[in-house]
């Protein structure tokens, strides 16, 4: 496993997932940064007293950012364990530790009850679930009737070569990608209803400023520091590194048939009933 570091985050000492790396630097990012954020947020009608759940929260920087521009009470969860060690640790940070809580959960069997929330989002998650329409069903699961569900979620804007699709899953472990289309059409496939769908295209230099508005700048460079630091002082992790770190000579081209879309649906009513219940 590893032994911990000073700051109490355990150093990883085996082959690293570009997941890994990015849990280890305390880095998360999606598609249209801030401006994407604040879009979903308003699609799902979100405002004060509702109660929110933020599926793999990554960093918690977008729950931080509802409970204080809000006044909700949110949940964060991610699979990840060092995540979640670092939302803990931006919520004490920004004096919302009493606020907002954050735990370890997988997004295709969430540990709570049916009905539950107002609002479900999930910013750059699903890409990554290769049983995309149960986790979408246990998002609808846990919101209550008349509640919403908001994706943020990588597209194909047009098909790309099968080059690029196979270089992407490489080197971020996508589990595969789907069309503008397709993420409707597994919304309203769960029950969703009055799905709302806006796409985006990306440029190389709006994402590189997406995401320093993101992260920061102070961020970005503790988060390098963090890999670099690794990198020296675990040697079984280099060549993982060396493989991740290689992805920024991916063609410039992909861009041409990669965005993101916002997707939005309300439960249409359906009270759920567990099985125990």
């Amino acid at each position: 496993m590893g032994e911990r570091n000073n700051k109490g985050l355990r150093r990883p000492e085996l082959e690293l997932s570009y997941l890994d790396i990015q849990a280890y630097a305390g880095i998360t990012k999606h598609m249209g940064g801030v401006r994407a954020t604040r879009e979903l947020l308003e699609l799902c009608h979100i405002d004060k007293g509702k109660y929110v759940l933020d599926v793999g929260c990554g960093i918690g920087i977008t729950p931080c950012y509802i409970t204080k521009r809000y006044g909700c009470r949110v949940v964060g969860v991610d699979i990840s364990e060092t995540m979640i060690h670092w939302s803990k640790e931006r919520a004490k940070r920004e004096g919302l530790e009493d606020r907002v809580e954050f735990r370890v959960a997988d997004a295709q069997n969430l540990p709570f009850e049916d009905d539950l929330f107002d609002i479900v989002i999930c910013e750059s998650v699903n890409a990554f679930i290769e049983d995309k329409q149960r986790a979408v069903s246990e998002y609808v699961r846990v919101v209550r009737p008349g509640g919403y569900v908001g994706l943020n979620e990588t597209i194909w804007v047009k098909a790309p070569p099968p080059e690029f699709v196979e270089l992407v899953g490489d080197y971020t472990e996508i589990k595969g990608l789907l069309t503008p289309d397709g993420w409707k059409e597994l919304l309203e496939g769960s029950g969703l209803r009055d799905v709302v769908a806006r796409t985006y295209k990306v440029s190389g230099l709006g994402e590189l400023v997406d995401r320093i508005r993101w992260l920061g700048f102070k961020g970005i460079l503790t988060g390098w520091g963090r890999v670099l630091s690794l990198y020296i002082g675990s040697p079984a992790s280099r060549e993982s590194i060396k493989k991740q770190l290689s992805s920024a000579s991916t063609p410039r081209e992909i861009l041409e048939y990669m965005g993101y879309g916002i997707y939005v649906g309300r439960n249409e009513g359906v009270t759920h009933h567990s099985e125990e219940g």
